[in-house]
């Protein structure tokens, strides 16, 4: 029978667990090994790799593996985690691509090491901590842009990769929130499964199939660029508004151009850097760093043209520094 059958559960028996083994091994004497397993290689998860490399750099019994899902499926994650368990590591970091049927792989590496969970969370998993994105509050803020660009009502079309992992849904949820009662409609929802080519010939399909289309939104961080050139490469790049999510540089020198209203980035640096020195402390025997919701929320901000500028230096000294 598991023994996380309860977050209160999982936390008394995690402390346990990491006080006696440092009962047995000071932890100034071991360097704990943690993996953070991120999604497709994409300009927002190379900033959470930088984020791991400063922590790993600052903490002298900690040493940090940063692994990338080569096609962006959930069954290439698994493999990596089955692989790092195998080689063994102290503690994991992951990112779930498909939070409806990864509650199992999470709660598995869980049964073994400390499992933090970033950016899409999965609710009643046995996760010890969240770390990212209020992604219902971030989705409001992208409501809130819609409904700038379109004081009058119009027809909009979101574009995500996926729509059943938990940051999509939530985004989507408090758009859907922020625009109720309003005149704005929602066209539909594309879908891509994290594949760039898709993503944009779904902005194509879109541009011919709604030539009225008034708004169009990408809510990952790979759609912003993807609606981007599928608009520039139709002649209408003045015509129809674009809200984008993250910060990939396509998109911030998008919006910086005026061709992208504004984007809503969150903090991959921090998704890196406070998850591995929050399981540095866990490891070290040390759980009052983990707050009792078990989510530490980073906030979000939407960038517009006149701080794009300032914006994108910050974000590529962030990517260029070296621990």
């Amino acid at each position: 029978m598991s023994h996380y059958k309860h977050p209160t559960v999982l936390l008394l028996f995690a402390c346990s667990l990491f006080f006696s083994a440092c009962s047995r091994e000071p932890s100034g004497d071991r360097e704990f090994s943690i993996a953070f397993v991120a999604g497709a290689a994409t300009d927002f998860w190379t900033y959470a790799e930088a984020g791991c490399r400063k922590a790993d750099a600052e903490l002298n019994n900690v040493s940090v593996t940063f692994k990338y899902t080569g096609d962006g499926a959930s069954a290439d994650q698994r493999r990596i985690v089955d692989d790092l368990l195998v080689t063994g590591i102290d503690g994991l970091v992951i990112t779930p691509l498909d939070a409806v049927n990864q509650g199992p792989l999470v709660n598995m590496a869980a049964e073994r090491i400390p499992v933090i969970i970033t950016d899409s969370d999965i609710p009643g998993s046995n996760r010890i901590c969240y770390i990212g994105t209020s992604n219902v509050d971030a989705g409001r803020q992208a409501g809130t842009l819609i409904k700038e660009v379109l004081p009058e009502g119009g027809r909009i079309m979101l574009f995500v990769g996926k729509t059943d992992a938990e940051n999509a849904k939530e985004r989507i949820q408090g758009l859907e929130d922020e625009i109720n009662g309003t005149n704005i409609e929602i066209l539909g929802i594309r879908t891509d499964d994290i594949d760039r080519v898709r993503a944009k010939a779904n902005v194509n399909d879109v541009l011919v199939k709604y030539p009225d289309v008034s708004c169009l939104v990408g809510l990952w961080s790979y759609n912003g660029p993807a609606i981007l050139n599928a608009v520039r490469d139709s002649g209408r790049l003045d015509q129809i508004p674009i809200v984008a999510f993250d910060e990939e540089e396509e998109t911030i020198n998008g919006v910086k151009d005026g061709h992208i209203y504004a984007t809503i980035v969150q903090q991959p640096f921090e998704f890196g850097y406070q998850s591995v020195h929050l399981l540095a402390k866990i490891l070290s025997g040390d759980m009052s760093a983990v707050p009792p919701s078990r989510q530490i929320i980073i906030p979000t901000r939407v960038i517009r043209q006149d701080q794009a500028e300032d914006f994108l230096k910050h974000i590529q000294s962030l990517r260029s520094s070296e621990p």
